[in-house]
């Protein structure tokens, strides 16, 4: 493993180049969904930007690369992730006025660790023909007798699952929580399987009535010729939580506590949460920009209205362990 990880500080520095008008990410983000972003923020600047995509291990190489780490910032999903990779010790705080005033409270670190970028909704992907509108409007409803075996979704410990089963928990406490997994489970038409958009493609197979997925998927599966019939067959459900909102997460970033070229990554910091490049990811990515007064696209817009859950982020993150351990007590996969 010490070997492996040598190897990948190793990598790294080879990528990055030692230019000075340049900053480097570590980014969990697929490339092509930040590269237009990113260009656009060079053809600003003046200052290059190179990306290294990392699926799993990023907290691992930032450990093993300690301060000979090439990399300025972490583009990463999940305010868990945000809230794992501070946690390890591998960030520092920044301190922007632009951030502050551009980024909502409710969406950045307390301290200045790490700052959110864009949202996107936990939805229910409800039947045109089979699922009236009004039928259901809360994730409560899914532990309902009525929805049973009318529910798809993927594996409940998928990070998207379990940090919905986390936002339950911070509303409702372990024993409801325990008591809508099995409600839930009971009313899943068959085993947890696939992606979000393997949900939707059974709803429109006539599998199930209800899938739950994330908001941007409607967009991925439109512009897909094949999947555009999945989306189709379906309208979003914004369900509400307690007497709250609707759930959702963050994609955010952090900079690491090695950054060489600081300057360079508050820059780039501060043009992703900047009008522009907030509503190049609304029309690109098809999410929810975090910077007051920006609009998500008309196409996002037109699924109907979202008032997020405001049940505090990192509070949201701070459950997820006791989340996944509660959804392993119930064998929901099984």
């Amino acid at each position: 493993m010490k070997t492996a990880l040598l190897s990948a500080v190793l990598l790294a520095a080879t990528a990055f180049g030692a230019a000075a008008d340049e900053v480097n990410i570590y980014s969990s983000r697929q490339p092509e969904l930040i590269d237009p972003i990113l260009q656009a923020f060079t053809e600003d600047t003046g200052i290059d930007v190179n990306v290294v995509f990392i699926k799993k291990g990023m907290i691992e190489r930032l450990v093993a690369e300690g301060n000979r780490s090439p990399a300025d910032l972490v583009l990463t999903v999940d305010v868990a992730n945000l809230n794992a990779v501070v946690e390890a010790g591998v960030t520092q705080a920044v301190e922007s006025e632009v951030l502050t005033a551009n980024i909502p409270a409710p969406y950045r670190d307390p301290d200045g660790h790490w700052f959110g970028l864009t949202a996107r909704a936990r939805v229910l992907y409800a039947s045109r023909d089979r699922v009236a509108e009004g039928e259901i409007g809360s994730y409560e409803e899914l532990a309902n007798r009525n929805w049973q075996g009318r529910i798809c979704v993927r594996s409940g410990t998928h990070n998207y699952n379990i940090a919905l089963t986390a936002a339950y928990l911070a509303h409702h406490g372990e024993a409801q929580t325990i008591a809508w997994l099995e409600g839930l489970k009971t009313n899943l038409a068959r085993r947890p399987q696939g992606n979000d958009r393997a949900q939707v493609k059974a709803v429109w197979a006539g599998e199930c009535d209800i899938a739950i997925g994330n908001t941007y998927y409607m967009g991925k599966m439109l512009a897909d010729p094949e999947q555009a019939e999945w989306a189709n067959s379906v309208y979003l459900i914004f369900p509400t939580i307690g007497d709250n909102g609707t759930h959702i997460n963050i994609s955010g970033m952090a900079m690491t506590a090695a950054a060489p070229h600081a300057q360079n990554a508050l820059k780039l910091m501060e043009y992703l949460a900047g009008a522009r490049a907030q509503e190049l990811y609304a029309e690109l990515n098809f999410e929810y920009p975090l910077l007051p007064g920006t609009h998500p696209s008309d196409l996002v817009a037109s699924w109907g209205d979202l008032t997020p859950d405001t049940t505090p982020l990192l509070d949201i993150a701070r459950l997820r362990g006791e989340a996944l351990r509660l959804i392993e007590r119930v064998d929901f996969d099984g």
